[in-house]
Formats: C-alpha cells, sequence, structure tokens
C-alpha cells in the first residue's frame, strides 16, 4: 500500500491543451476536516486506508496543498439540459486535479468537485455545500456495491466556508475517482463550435485510452458509438431493474464510459412509482422515473448528431438502433435475477409487466418487496406478501403464475434463497437516511454519515445489530423534495 506522497501521476487529458481545459488552482475551504473516507475508493489508488487519518489526507483534498505532479484544469463542454442546448457549460465547480495510475497500470481522474470558481462558473461561487457532497459520496459507493455501473468517492470534506443557496451552508470538497471525465457534452461542445480537428483530437484521445480496441475496426468511430450505446443500454437497466432515478439526465451528465455520473437530487423508489419524479426542479417530469430509458436514447442520439463529422449518418442512425433491444435483454435478465428465475420464457417479461403494475397500484415498497420474495419458500412468500396489496384477485392470479414458473426452476429453496438475496439488497440508500446523517454532520457529527456508509457497502448482506436501516420509511421520509440547488 501507498502514502499520499507516492502517487504515480500522467496527465493525459491535461496533455490535450488548452482548447480542451483551462488551469485553474483550487480555492482552499477554512478549517478542514475529514467527513467520510471510502477505504474501497482508496484501493483503487493503492492508498493505505490509514492515510485517511492523516494531516495531509484533509488538507490535499481541500485545497490547502497539491502534488508537484498534479495539472488542475478546468474541463471544457457543452450540453442539453432539460431538452435545450446549453452552448458552454465546463465545470464550473470543479477541477481535474490530475489522472493517478495504479500498481495495475489503471488511470484514475482526480476529480476535486466544489474547488471554487472558474472560468465557466456562470456566475456562481464555485462551490459544493457538505449536504450534497454527502449525498454524492453515498451514492457513488452504495451504487457501486449493488454492482451498478458508477464513479466513485473517495472522500468529503468539511469546513468552516460559508456559502449561500436557499439558505447559509457551510462549503465541502468531495474527491470523485472515474476512468475518464469525457462527457457526451464534451463532444457535442466541439461539433457545435464547428472546431472539427478538436473534435477528432477529443475522439482520438477517448479511443486510445478508454476504448483500445476499437482502433482495430474498420471504423473506429462507428465502434466506439456502438459500445457507448451498449454501455448504456446496460447501466440504464440497471436503474430501472434497482428502483434507481437519477434525477438530472442532461446529456452533460451523461459519462462516455456508461457509468452513472453528476449526482444531483437522485432517488431510490421506495413505493413503487414509475412517474417518480425525484427533482423539485424538474416541474414538467421530463427526468421521471418511466422516461430515464427514453431519455437515455435521446442523449445518445444527441451524441451520434456530434460524431456526424467523423461517422456516417446512417450508420450511426442503424447504431443507435440497438439501444432498445440491448436494454429490454439486460433488464428481462436483472429482474429474472430478482425474482429468483434462472431460467428464460417467453412470457417472463408480461410476468414483470404484470407485477410491477400492481406494485403501483398499492403502493408496494420496491425493493422490500424482492427481498422478502427470497426470504422463503415461494408459496409461503407470496402468502406473506399479499396482505401488502389492495388488488387481491390482481395478485392472486399472478402469484399462481409466479409459483407455477418457480417451480419449474427445481432448486431447493435453501440455493434459491442465496441466490435471490444475492440480487436483492436487504439496505438501499433511501433519501430519508441521507437526510438523517446530512443533519447530523451539520451539527459537527460525522458517526451517522460514517456507519450508513458501511452498511451500504454491503448492501446484500444481513448485518445484525442494523435492522433499522432496511426499514420501510416513515411517511415523511416518501416525500423528501430534493432540488438541484447543491
Amino acid at each position: 500500500m501507498k502514502s499520499l506522497t507516492e502517487l504515480t501521476f500522467d496527465n493525459r487529458f491535461a496533455r490535450l491543451g488548452d482548447a480542451f481545459s483551462t488551469e485553474v488552482l483550487p480555492e482552499p475551504i477554512a478549517e478542514p476536516r475529514l467527513v467520510v473516507a471510502s477505504s474501497a475508493a482508496m484501493a483503487l489508488l493503492d492508498l493505505d486506508p490509514a492515510e485517511a487519518d492523516s494531516e495531509v489526507f484533509a488538507q490535499l483534498f481541500s485545497g490547502h496543498k497539491l502534488w508537484d505532479a498534479a495539472e488542475p484544469r478546468a474541463m471544457v463542454y457543452s450540453g442539453h439540459q432539460f431538452g435545450g442546448y446549453n452552448p458552454r457549460l465546463g465545470d464550473g465547480r470543479g477541477l481535474l486535479l490530475g489522472e493517478v495510475v495504479n500498481d495495475a497500470g489503471q488511470h484514475w481522474d482526480l476529480h476535486l468537485k466544489g474547488a471554487g470558481q472558474t472560468p465557466y462558473s456562470r456566475m456562481g461561487d464555485g462551490r459544493a455545500v457538505l449536504r450534497s457532497s454527502i449525498r454524492e459520496f453515498l451514492a457513488s459507493e452504495h451504487l457501486h456495491a449493488l454492482g451498478i455501473p458508477t464513479s466513485r468517492a473517495l472522500c468529503v470534506t468539511g469546513s468552516s466556508t460559508p456559502v449561500w443557496r436557499e439558505k447559509q451552508e457551510s462549503a465541502a470538497m468531495l474527491l470523485r475517482l472515474a476512468p475518464s471525465h469525457v462527457r457526451f457534452g464534451h463532444f457535442e461542445y466541439f461539433y457545435y463550435t464547428q472546431q472539427h480537428e478538436q473534435l477528432r483530437q477529443l475522439g482520438e484521445h477517448v479511443l486510445t485510452c478508454h476504448f483500445p480496441d476499437c482502433l482495430e475496426q474498420p471504423e473506429p468511430y462507428l465502434a466506439l458509438f456502438r459500445q457507448v450505446v451498449e454501455r448504456n443500454a446496460e447501466l440504464i437497466a440497471h436503474w430501472q431493474a434497482y428502483g434507481f432515478c437519477h434525477g438530472v439526465m442532461n446529456s452533460d451528465n451523461m459519462s462516455i464510459l456508461g457509468i452513472t455520473f453528476d449526482y444531483g437530487p437522485y432517488a431510490f423508489l421506495d413505493d413503487f412509482d414509475a412517474k417518480h419524479i425525484c427533482n423539485h426542479s424538474d416541474d414538467t417530469g421530463r427526468y421521471s422515473f418511466s422516461n430515464q430509458v427514453p431519455i437515455a436514447q435521446w442523449n445518445l442520439a444527441a451524441l451520434g448528431q456530434a460524431l456526424t463529422p467523423l461517422v456516417e449518418v446512417e450508420a450511426l442512425r442503424a447504431t443507435l438502433g440497438l439501444f432498445l433491444p440491448l436494454y429490454q435483454a439486460h433488464y428481462l435478465d436483472l429482474m429474472r435475477k430478482r425474482l429468483g428465475l434462472l431460467s428464460a420464457d417467453d412470457d417472463d417479461e408480461a410476468l414483470v409487466q404484470r407485477l410491477l403494475q400492481l406494485l403501483q397500484s398499492s403502493a408496494v415498497d420496491y425493493s422490500l418487496f424482492f427481498r422478502e420474495l427470497g426470504d422463503s419458500a415461494p408459496a409461503q412468500a407470496v402468502a406473506r406478501l399479499r396482505d401488502d396489496f389492495t388488488d387481491l384477485a390482481g395478485f392472486d392470479a399472478w402469484a399462481a403464475d409466479y409459483l407455477a414458473r418457480s417451480a419449474r426452476e427445481g432448486d431447493d429453496q435453501a440455493q434459491r434463497r442465496t441466490r435471490m438475496h444475492a440480487a436483492n439488497p436487504r439496505y438501499i440508500l433511501r433519501n430519508y437516511l441521507a437526510q438523517q446523517v446530512i443533519e447530523a454532520a451539520e451539527q459537527g457529527d460525522y458517526g451517522p454519515v460514517r456507519e450508513l456508509h458501511q452498511v451500504l457497502s454491503r448492501p446484500f448482506d444481513e448485518q445484525p445489530g442494523f435492522e433499522r436501516y432496511a426499514q420501510r420509511p416513515p411517511e415523511w421520509g416518501k416525500h423528501l423534495e430534493i432540488s438541484c440547488s447543491s
């Protein structure tokens, strides 16, 4: 394991030059203190977990110190926000400090969120608040533990620096890790400004660093687009299968790697509601839970448009057409696993859709239903869960079909339980849990957020003594309003 001073930097994106990013130094926050750190994320950099307790740890991730080999840059990009094109966005409150190479040869971007003003701050203060930093940290590490592709979060550093949102809050910084921070919006920026040479240069960078296998294809950029389509089909299938709502699926929040990126007013479903809107600012419901599939396809079309100087339009259109069938295949496979089904059947899609309609009409807790379905033998499980439904005739009809379907799998209950519990989390990051630990942290008590992080890092395991984190949310916890303000 390494110390913080032993990290090796190889800043490939910075070498692209000033057309792609601007050199900016972080603005320190006052009286920095470690709020929470992820030892699993630290391991990606081969860092010794004990480094989190050192004074230099908080200094580095609060803007007070910087590695000699770091080259902090604010990236420029554009994007479609709520359907409208914004021609110039960029890192308005974050900096790409540099790229660290671990002992396995993997590159990891170190991105410091809340690092102060940049040329792209657009009248903002360039800060992130403690509230939003904790939310992104918890979500990043929890989604990874669930097996959902995501950026990672190494730590949150708090401070006494005041910032104003709807009220006065305290500034914080979050250190985010990802193999790349290139977004759909990077390609859109160079396309719409007609900087086609830079567009090609960006494409070559992405191909060489992140999709080298595509360089062996007859049309590398088309192969790149196909992989982005495939990765996003799988990503969105995971979101929908596990009830995750992103909340702000602007094209500048979509990673070229097909990972969950730029957490804002996200939520996991409590009671199942396909029309759930987790972003208080989303007046039209553009980014509702059920809209995440068509919006992902829409964003991929926006990326495809940006690639038209490099790839023939009809080829891009045909590749985009792969998204929906790929998504449907991934989603159905995940839902079979959640239902404990090993084999595929032609009626499985209808079985899933009927269940979702029943969950919706009866406002049944989405996560707990699947976990409890695997706790006991199928007949006993559905008999116990029946009381949660108002449409008893509808549920009985579904249950009869499910029991017949399960009987064809042929394994015993012990095997079924193990398999289903490996696919259905006992613990999920609910908004009310995040709110409780945020309120404690705002009072200087970081114990609750650290404990919640540890519990959510093992979401599928029974954890005696922490059953309270697996309970149904209180009514007030189902109606929290989360905005884009951060």
